[in-house]
């Protein structure tokens, strides 16, 4: 197993959507068996912005414990149910075997504007997280924003949100998508400085496509360098230099970030297996030798 610069081993974990059709379910189980022998640590399960997909995240999640040797981790959020409600569906997460949960505070459904708390729900994340942490001993994940979430009065504000997560019971922050490999390394000594001793995984997203990311990038507030811009112009028809350009871009991220002694990552595969395999590989990992096939699941209807 490869390691980063202080002599840890790497580990990866990755994040999934739940499919709305029958190939894009194709899609998610072939990128499943595709990365399962990689032994990741875990891997996620998105839930919609407005909850709109909790049935489908619940299935997917299911059919991961129930189907694979590898770790399913629903996401949760605040947004359009009661506490009750929410810790009702962590319940049956537990009863059910899971134990790894990401915790967010979520999105408000499109067309409301600003976010709003449901009545008688949790209101942030950090409560979220506190109700989950009583509930159960869950290791639960939560977000971390290097280049600070867009609604953050102040980056101080954004890193005492982080605190209030971490000391509500977090186990680990994963961080939104960035390109600049010095913002995250900042983020991390200002973490460290505050007194978070928590483990900051930065989350990696490959470039599939670029319009793609820089849509993601205007609504999470990351930044997209102009040398980036450079390398996928005039790619748009070019599919195969397309991807070319994208697993090296990745590539040296992941590279320089373990020279700075980074040894976990999150890879935000939005369901394809290619590129974040090829990252891996580059990282050093290896397939883990009789991995079990993964068994595909009907998980949409």
């Amino acid at each position: 197993m490869s390691a980063a610069a202080g002599g840890m081993p790497i580990q990866v974990s990755f994040e999934f959507f739940p499919p709305a059709d029958a190939a894009m379910e194709a899609t998610l189980w072939n990128s499943l068996e595709r990365l399962t022998p990689l032994a990741p640590r875990f891997v996620s399960v998105t839930y919609g912005a407005d909850g709109s997909t909790r049935e489908r995240t619940h299935n997917v999640v299911t059919g991961i414990q129930q189907r694979t040797t590898l770790t399913g981790a629903p996401h949760l959020t605040c947004v359009g149910a009661s506490r009750g409600e929410i810790l009702d569906i962590a319940r049956s997460y537990w009863d059910e075997g899971v134990r790894h949960l990401v915790a967010l505070r979520g999105d408000p459904p499109q067309g409301q504007g600003g976010y709003r708390p449901h009545p008688g729900g949790f209101a942030y994340a950090s409560e979220l997280v506190a109700g989950l942490a009583q509930l159960a001993p869950f290791d639960i994940s939560v977000a971390a924003y290097p280049e600070v979430h867009p609604e953050a009065s102040s980056a101080d504000d954004d890193l005492e949100n982080l605190r209030r997560k971490i000391d509500a019971g977090a186990t680990r922050a994963i961080t939104q998508f960035f390109y600049d490999g010095g913002a995250f390394l900042r983020f991390r000594d200002r973490c460290a400085a505050a007194g978070i001793h928590a483990p900051i995984v930065p989350g990696i997203l490959p470039i599939t496509r670029f319009p793609q990311v820089l849509r993601f990038a205007r609504a999470c507030g990351a930044t997209v360098p102009q040398w980036l811009h450079e390398r996928f112009a005039g790619l748009d028809e070019d599919p195969e230099t397309r991807r070319l350009i994208a697993a090296s871009v990745a590539i040296e991220q992941v590279q320089e970030l373990t020279r700075h002694g980074v040894c976990e990552f999150h890879f935000y595969t939005l369901n394809r297996a290619e590129l974040t395999y090829a990252i891996c590989h580059a990282l050093g990992l290896r397939p883990v030798t009789q991995a079990p096939r993964v068994i595909p699941q009907r998980t949409t209807g």
